[in-house]
């Protein structure tokens, strides 16, 4: 049972998008729009950190990459893999797009969202542009998508051009990671999607409220589970993520899909 959500503040409620709202459960605030689905939380004594189980998930890419210059976030939620990645990754620049400004606005507010500076630049803009926009094609090292609207049936954005546009914003070594929670049918219709355009498509086993999280390479890495758990052991050590259980399931996957 999801947990009830908060009367709507008018400040979080601008017109013509669902409203952001906040429920607070044993420590841990979450986020809604305006319906009992969970778009994210923040532990309220570790604000920095990342609190859901796929969202930490979705930090995959590190096992790849670990200097990225360029992470865009599409679908900002709680702000925390936006924040972890402002913190944690000081030489990038971090850039998220959220088409609805009472997410923006209540992120700022309440879950500690820092304002734009010289490397943080959250626009309020719909991700298919950012995507299309040839001005962002081949600049970004790492892309997180994460897109869901007050119904959390599937990806908001699913579409063929979508993720080509997702493809071709990525450098040559670009990695997407995305969330495909919703009805078991926009599973199968993302996957096979995003096997059109990517090189690779890997992911791993569902975790809790059925999340999948996709690992998508514009171009195949070499694996090496050797170096993937040393790297794994360094990102526990550096970032405090579970980087081991990805790597687990990268090899689970690699079995099944043999």
């Amino acid at each position: 049972m999801p947990p009830s959500y908060s009367r709507i503040d008018p400040r979080f409620a601008q017109p013509g998008h669902p409203p952001a709202t906040i429920d607070e459960f044993d420590g841990v605030r979450f986020l809604h729009l305006g319906t009992s689905w969970v778009q994210g939380a923040m532990r309220l004594s570790k604000p920095d950190a990342i609190e859901l189980e796929y969202v930490q998930m979705m930090m995959m890419w590190t096992l790849f990459q670990d200097a990225p210059r360029h992470i865009v976030q599409l679908g900002l939620g709680s702000a925390a893999l936006t924040k972890f990645c402002y913190r944690r990754f000081p030489d990038a620049q971090v850039t998220a797009a959220e088409l609805n400004p009472n997410v923006i606005a209540i992120c700022r507010a309440l879950f500690g969202l820092p304002e734009n500076d010289a490397r943080l630049d959250v626009r309020e803009m719909n991700a298919l542009d950012f995507v299309l926009d040839a001005d962002n094609h081949g600049k970004v090292d790492v892309l997180q998508v994460d897109l869901y609207d007050h119904d959390a049936r599937g990806p908001v954005l699913d579409s063929l051009d979508f993720y080509q546009g997702c493809y071709d914003c990525l450098t040559s070594d670009g990695i997407m990671t995305a969330n495909v929670f919703g009805d078991f049918n926009s599973y199968d219709k993302n996957l096979l999607t995003m096997q059109q355009v990517f090189d690779a498509v890997v992911w791993l086993p569902e975790v809790h409220d059925a999340n999948i999280v996709v690992l998508a390479f514009k171009n195949a890495p070499q694996i090496d589970f050797a170096l993937l758990y040393e790297r794994a052991a360094e990102i526990r050590r550096r970032y405090n993520l579970p980087a081991k259980n990805w790597v687990n399931g990268l090899k689970e996957w690699m079995r099944d899909h043999a």
